[in-house]
Protein backbone atom coordinates (compact mmCIF):
# COMPACT_ATOMS: atom_id res chain seq x y z
CA UNK A 1 0.00 0.00 0.00
CA UNK A 2 1.48 3.35 -1.04
CA UNK A 3 1.86 5.98 1.64
CA UNK A 4 2.03 9.74 1.36
CA UNK A 5 5.84 9.62 1.66
CA UNK A 6 6.02 7.19 -1.29
CA UNK A 7 4.46 9.78 -3.58
CA UNK A 8 6.86 11.31 -6.09
CA UNK A 9 8.03 14.79 -5.19
CA UNK A 10 9.41 17.01 -7.96
CA UNK A 11 12.79 18.61 -7.38
CA UNK A 12 13.13 22.35 -6.95
CA UNK A 13 14.52 22.68 -10.47
CA UNK A 14 11.59 20.71 -11.86
CA UNK A 15 9.22 23.06 -10.05
CA UNK A 16 11.04 26.06 -11.56
CA UNK A 17 10.71 24.53 -15.03
CA UNK A 18 7.03 23.72 -14.48
CA UNK A 19 6.44 27.33 -13.40
CA UNK A 20 8.21 28.60 -16.51
CA UNK A 21 5.85 26.39 -18.53
CA UNK A 22 2.86 28.16 -16.93
CA UNK A 23 2.05 25.91 -13.96
CA UNK A 24 1.69 28.48 -11.17
CA UNK A 25 0.83 25.77 -8.64
CA UNK A 26 4.43 24.57 -9.02
CA UNK A 27 5.65 27.97 -7.83
CA UNK A 28 3.29 27.76 -4.86
CA UNK A 29 4.82 24.40 -3.97
CA UNK A 30 8.29 25.94 -4.22
CA UNK A 31 7.16 28.72 -1.90
CA UNK A 32 5.74 26.21 0.58
CA UNK A 33 9.05 24.34 0.63
CA UNK A 34 11.29 27.33 1.23
CA UNK A 35 9.14 29.89 3.05
CA UNK A 36 9.80 28.62 6.61
CA UNK A 37 13.60 28.78 6.36
CA UNK A 38 13.54 32.04 4.43
CA UNK A 39 11.19 33.55 7.01
CA UNK A 40 13.44 32.47 9.89
CA UNK A 41 16.43 34.06 8.18
CA UNK A 42 14.47 37.22 7.37
CA UNK A 43 13.40 37.57 11.02
CA UNK A 44 16.98 37.10 12.13
CA UNK A 45 18.28 39.65 9.64
CA UNK A 46 15.51 42.24 10.00
CA UNK A 47 14.70 41.77 13.68
CA UNK A 48 10.94 41.92 13.26
CA UNK A 49 8.40 39.33 12.09
CA UNK A 50 6.24 41.84 10.20
CA UNK A 51 9.26 43.12 8.28
CA UNK A 52 10.34 39.54 7.63
CA UNK A 53 6.95 38.76 6.08
CA UNK A 54 7.39 41.69 3.71
CA UNK A 55 10.95 40.64 2.86
CA UNK A 56 9.92 37.04 2.13
CA UNK A 57 6.99 38.23 0.03
CA UNK A 58 9.31 40.50 -1.98
CA UNK A 59 11.81 37.64 -2.26
CA UNK A 60 9.24 35.37 -3.87
CA UNK A 61 7.95 38.18 -6.08
CA UNK A 62 11.52 38.83 -7.22
CA UNK A 63 12.11 35.13 -7.77
CA UNK A 64 8.96 34.84 -9.86
CA UNK A 65 9.98 37.82 -11.98
CA UNK A 66 13.49 36.39 -12.33
CA UNK A 67 12.58 32.80 -13.21
CA UNK A 68 13.78 33.32 -16.75
CA UNK A 69 17.22 34.30 -15.50
CA UNK A 70 17.63 31.24 -13.23
CA UNK A 71 20.25 29.07 -14.91
CA UNK A 72 20.57 26.28 -12.39
CA UNK A 73 24.22 26.95 -11.56
CA UNK A 74 23.18 27.42 -7.94
CA UNK A 75 20.59 25.44 -6.03
CA UNK A 76 17.14 26.98 -5.84
CA UNK A 77 17.65 27.38 -2.08
CA UNK A 78 20.87 29.33 -2.65
CA UNK A 79 19.24 31.43 -5.36
CA UNK A 80 16.27 32.30 -3.12
CA UNK A 81 18.55 33.08 -0.18
CA UNK A 82 20.61 35.42 -2.35
CA UNK A 83 17.42 37.24 -3.37
CA UNK A 84 16.37 37.42 0.28
CA UNK A 85 19.72 38.94 1.30
CA UNK A 86 19.28 41.64 -1.36
CA UNK A 87 15.70 42.31 -0.27
CA UNK A 88 16.85 42.59 3.34
CA UNK A 89 19.52 45.12 2.35
CA UNK A 90 16.85 47.16 0.53
CA UNK A 91 14.65 46.94 3.60
CA UNK A 92 17.48 48.14 5.86
CA UNK A 93 18.16 51.12 3.60
CA UNK A 94 14.47 52.04 3.64
CA UNK A 95 14.27 51.49 7.40
CA UNK A 96 17.21 53.81 8.01
CA UNK A 97 15.36 56.46 6.07
CA UNK A 98 12.29 55.90 8.25
CA UNK A 99 14.51 55.60 11.35
CA UNK A 100 12.86 52.41 12.60
CA UNK A 101 14.26 50.43 15.49
CA UNK A 102 15.19 46.76 15.18
CA UNK A 103 14.06 44.20 17.76
CA UNK A 104 15.30 40.81 18.92
CA UNK A 105 17.29 38.76 16.39
CA UNK A 106 17.06 35.55 18.32
CA UNK A 107 13.28 34.94 18.44
CA UNK A 108 13.47 32.21 15.79
CA UNK A 109 17.00 30.94 16.40
CA UNK A 110 17.15 27.16 16.47
CA UNK A 111 20.89 26.90 17.00
CA UNK A 112 22.00 24.43 19.62
CA UNK A 113 25.57 25.71 19.48
CA UNK A 114 25.20 27.61 22.76
CA UNK A 115 22.68 27.17 25.56
CA UNK A 116 22.66 29.18 28.79
CA UNK A 117 21.34 27.74 32.04
CA UNK A 118 17.53 27.90 32.28
CA UNK A 119 17.51 30.67 34.90
CA UNK A 120 19.63 33.01 32.76
CA UNK A 121 18.11 32.18 29.38
CA UNK A 122 16.19 35.46 28.99
CA UNK A 123 19.20 37.59 29.95
CA UNK A 124 21.47 35.55 27.72
CA UNK A 125 19.10 35.86 24.75
CA UNK A 126 19.00 39.64 25.20
CA UNK A 127 22.79 39.80 25.50
CA UNK A 128 23.33 37.65 22.40
CA UNK A 129 20.85 39.80 20.47
CA UNK A 130 22.59 42.97 21.58
CA UNK A 131 26.02 41.53 20.74
CA UNK A 132 24.94 40.47 17.25
CA UNK A 133 23.40 43.90 16.62
CA UNK A 134 26.73 45.56 17.37
CA UNK A 135 28.42 43.66 14.55
CA UNK A 136 28.67 45.26 11.14
CA UNK A 137 26.12 44.13 8.54
CA UNK A 138 28.56 41.84 6.72
CA UNK A 139 29.45 40.12 10.00
CA UNK A 140 25.80 39.80 11.04
CA UNK A 141 25.01 38.14 7.70
CA UNK A 142 27.69 35.47 7.97
CA UNK A 143 26.84 34.67 11.61
CA UNK A 144 23.14 34.31 10.84
CA UNK A 145 23.67 32.33 7.62
CA UNK A 146 26.08 29.92 9.33
CA UNK A 147 24.69 29.59 12.84
CA UNK A 148 20.95 29.97 12.24
CA UNK A 149 20.57 28.71 8.68
CA UNK A 150 23.40 26.15 8.90
CA UNK A 151 24.71 26.96 5.44
CA UNK A 152 28.10 25.74 4.24
CA UNK A 153 30.92 28.17 3.46
CA UNK A 154 30.41 27.48 -0.24
CA UNK A 155 26.69 28.27 -0.05
CA UNK A 156 27.40 31.44 1.91
CA UNK A 157 30.03 32.55 -0.62
CA UNK A 158 27.60 31.95 -3.45
CA UNK A 159 24.73 33.79 -1.74
CA UNK A 160 26.86 36.78 -0.73
CA UNK A 161 28.79 36.69 -4.01
CA UNK A 162 32.17 36.83 -2.28
CA UNK A 163 35.10 34.38 -2.16
CA UNK A 164 34.98 31.53 0.36
CA UNK A 165 38.07 32.95 2.06
CA UNK A 166 36.25 36.21 2.67
CA UNK A 167 33.36 34.28 4.23
CA UNK A 168 35.77 32.44 6.52
CA UNK A 169 37.55 35.65 7.46
CA UNK A 170 34.31 37.51 8.23
CA UNK A 171 32.97 34.61 10.26
CA UNK A 172 36.23 34.30 12.21
CA UNK A 173 36.21 38.02 13.04
CA UNK A 174 32.51 37.99 13.93
CA UNK A 175 32.90 35.00 16.24
CA UNK A 176 35.95 36.55 17.89
CA UNK A 177 33.98 39.77 18.51
CA UNK A 178 31.03 37.83 19.91
CA UNK A 179 33.34 35.86 22.19
CA UNK A 180 34.73 39.12 23.60
CA UNK A 181 31.27 40.57 24.12
CA UNK A 182 29.84 37.39 25.62
CA UNK A 183 32.89 36.41 27.68
CA UNK A 184 30.90 36.13 30.92
CA UNK A 185 28.75 33.36 29.40
CA UNK A 186 31.68 31.48 27.93
CA UNK A 187 33.80 31.28 31.09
Amino acid sequence: MATESDRWQPTDVELVNQTRAGDHSAFHELMDRHAPTLFALAVALSGHAADAEDIVQETFAGAFRGLGAFQGRATVKTWLTRILIRQTARHHRAARKRKTTLVSLTETSHSDAWRPSPQSAADARMDVTAAIKTLGPEHQEVVLLREIQGLSYEEMAEILEIPRGTVESRLFRARRELQKRLKEYLD
